[in-house]
């Protein structure tokens, strides 16, 4: 089989199996076919609990603002930095 990809694919791949992520470029392709195999599987039932526990907390009134929500955010970043 003939693949071809655009070269600034190929260039990353290059640059993954120079950094030693991949032993090749073939098998860089075969990580990145498996990974989408797997998601394209997902029917994110996994995610249904939370979702249902975030509408709950909304019809609760547990919010938090725009505002204070990226505040946390901007403190959480702030304190990776460190």
């Amino acid at each position: 089989m003939t693949i071809r990809i655009r070269p600034d694919h190929q260039k990353w791949l290059e640059e993954q199996v120079a950094a030693g992520r991949f032993s090749s470029i073939d098998d860089a392709v075969a990580f990145a076919v498996a990974d989408l195999m797997t998601t394209g599987d997902d029917d994110l039932a996994w995610a249904k609990p939370y979702v249902d526990e975030a509408r709950s907390d909304v019809a609760h009134g547990k919010t938090v603002s725009l505002d204070d929500a990226l505040a946390d955010i901007d403190t959480h970043l702030a304190a990776l930095k460190c």
